[in-house]
């Protein structure tokens, strides 16, 4: 080995790092998939923590009792998540149908126009509650037998919701833990390194409700001027998928000018395609570098490949956990950076 350059056992020696992180990173995931519905509602309350720490905050800072704070805090996430809930499914199922059935006709306006590719939009639309439900069902396939997705849904959501309550309460002694759990010595960078992290997840939260919300109203109200049918359906869709950036986006916006192609003409559908765009500008030019320019910035394609690798692994809750659990990959990375890298240039 010492008759080697300099370079080759430099060479050598990242080529071990590497595969050592690649081992470690592979069994890490291997553990998340088997232990899935232990680690879901752990990803999805630490989401909820993020949101809510800053009411919890208030109510703390108000006198009252952390735990009294925690529990009003997830009575509140009951009512508000439950009504918007409500609201979200009555307004899908009452124009769901319908949605679909627009889809498929714009569908067949354009078979006739332009050939297989109007097909095949017939088909996925003829066929996308199936194809939604075993989409779904890759979250929870093969975890729990005889038990259907449904139940095993509502478990994780009650798991997830008592996790909330624990993570708020206890928020002041989880630093002391993790100091606790770690060498002496190096508990700052590690408290650091969390607190970076949960701070980009927390914004990340924030910011990604905030500008759902400005995105949903924005072409619900856009859809109603033009008269498209099931308005309330498309907007709630838009709130939705606005937690899958980019892909959710698209595939909301792509739904909603096929809506308003099939029941309105092709003079409304081009009107619809200008809200769409004009919501995309305005969240891609004013909402998020205003409402998000504290979190983690990410690549568009780091986001996209974050989001395919959260598919695979979980189907649709690996889609809305990979970007929040990516922003507080970045945040530990950007620590480590700030704290390494620039001792490593000064030497």
């Amino acid at each position: 080995m010492q008759s080697l350059p300099v370079p080759v056992r430099r060479l050598a020696a990242w080529c071990v790092v590497v595969l050592l992180v690649t081992a470690v990173a592979y069994v890490g995931v291997r553990l998340c998939v088997i232990l899935r519905t232990a680690v879901i509602p752990v990803l999805l309350a630490l989401l909820g923590a993020a949101l809510l720490g800053p009411l919890h905050r208030r109510l703390v800072a108000m006198r009252v009792n952390s735990s009294l704070a925690a529990g009003l805090t997830c009575a509140a996430v009951l009512v508000v998540v439950g009504g918007a809930g409500y609201i979200v499914v009555h307004a899908l199922i009452q124009s769901g149908d319908q949605i679909v059935a627009s889809v498929r006709r714009a569908a067949r306006d354009l078979s006739e126009r332009f050939g297989a590719l109007g097909t095949s939009v017939d088909d996925l639309a003829g066929n996308a509650r199936e194809l939604l439900g075993k989409f779904g069902g890759t979250a929870a396939s093969g975890v729990i037998s005889g038990i259907s997705v449904v139940a095993e849904m509502v478990a994780m959501a009650v798991l997830a919701l008592l996790l909330v309550f624990f993570f708020l309460r206890d928020s002041g002694r989880a630093l002391g833990a993790l100091r606790g759990m770690v060498p002496h010595g190096t508990g700052d960078t590690v408290e650091a390194m969390a607190r970076r992290a949960f701070g980009a997840v927390e914004g990340f939260m924030r910011g990604t409700t905030f500008i759902a919300l400005i995105d949903a109203v924005c072409i619900t109200v856009g859809l109603l001027i033009l008269r498209v049918p099931g308005a309330l359906g498309l907007g709630a869709l838009v709130f939705v998928g606005a937690y899958i950036p980019y892909l959710g986006a698209f595939i909301s916006g792509a739904v909603s000018i096929l809506v308003a192609l099939a029941d309105r003409g092709f003079v409304i559908a081009l009107w619809a395609l200008g809200v769409v765009l004009a919501v995309q500008v305005l969240e891609g030019h004013v909402l998020q570098p205003v409402v998000q320019s504290r979190t983690v910035q990410m690549h568009p394609a780091v986001v996209l490949l974050a989001i395919t690798a959260g598919a695979s692994v979980a189907g649709i809750l690996g889609m809305l956990l990979a970007v929040p659990v990516t922003a507080a990959a970045f945040g530990v990375l950007g620590e480590a950076r700030e704290r390494y890298g620039g001792g490593a240039g000064g030497g």
